[in-house]
């Protein structure tokens, strides 16, 4: 396949297998949604969506998050790991979105970057699942699918990210960066992958990919 062809064979395979795209992480509004992305990174949704529902509890406000210390959102959070930066960034964003956003979560990605333990995936996520603007985060999954899929070339995440925006239409990120990671985790994932099973690396021919990948985390 060409990578055109490649590109309109991987949209009707995912608009097939994934119709509906449903956010993994539950949430109930921006502010919800922000905590859960952050307390996603290096953690499974699953995880994720058995502590948040313990956290917003006590505290689903920019205004109920500060009454908490710091070491009371680390003790709900700790399963989630990377504790210490967690549970500061959740209690010190709250403190700024009170202090210089009338405590709403800022709809731009540059505000968004501007808080504490909210990198550029996380500021995606926000921007495209409670805003509905046009983003496409890239996660694990998808950086190591579109290396498969001969998409991008897989050095970073960055030039992923580029990558998919320039084949992809705009119109479709928001919903494609969803069925990406549920295709990762149903047909083509990081360990035991077999070409031969998945729907789309078998169509596309990804030949030794796998051995090239490991060679590239080297």
């Amino acid at each position: 396949m060409t990578k055109k062809e490649s590109v309109v064979f991987i949209i009707e395979t995912l608009e097939k297998l994934f119709p509906e795209t449903p956010v993994p992480l539950q949430h109930r509004d921006p502010y919800t949604l922000l905590i859960a992305v952050l307390l996603s990174a290096q953690c499974t949704d699953e995880r994720v969506n058995k502590i948040t529902p313990l956290l917003f509890e006590q505290a689903s406000t920019p205004e109920d998050m500060i009454k908490l210390s710091v070491e009371e959102i680390a003790s709900i959070v700790r399963p989630c790991g990377l504790t210490p930066m967690k549970s500061n960034g959740i209690y010190n964003l709250s403190k700024i979105l009170l202090e210089q956003h009338d405590g709403k979560v800022p709809q731009s990605f540059e505000a968004l970057e501007a808080l504490p333990a909210v990198g550029h995936k996380t500021a995606s996520v926000v921007m495209s699942q409670a805003f509905g603007v046009p983003a496409f985060p890239v996660d694990t999954h998808i950086h190591r699918l579109a290396f498969r899929w001969k998409l991008s070339n897989g050095k970073s995440v960055k030039q992923t990210e580029k990558d998919l925006k320039r084949l992809f239409d705009k119109t479709l990120w928001n919903k494609l960066h969803l069925q990406i990671i549920f295709f990762g985790r149903a047909y083509c994932p990081a360990r035991g992958h077999q070409p031969s099973n998945c729907p789309i690396c078998k169509e596309i021919g990804r030949k030794d990919m796998d051995k090239q990948w490991a060679a590239l985390k080297r």
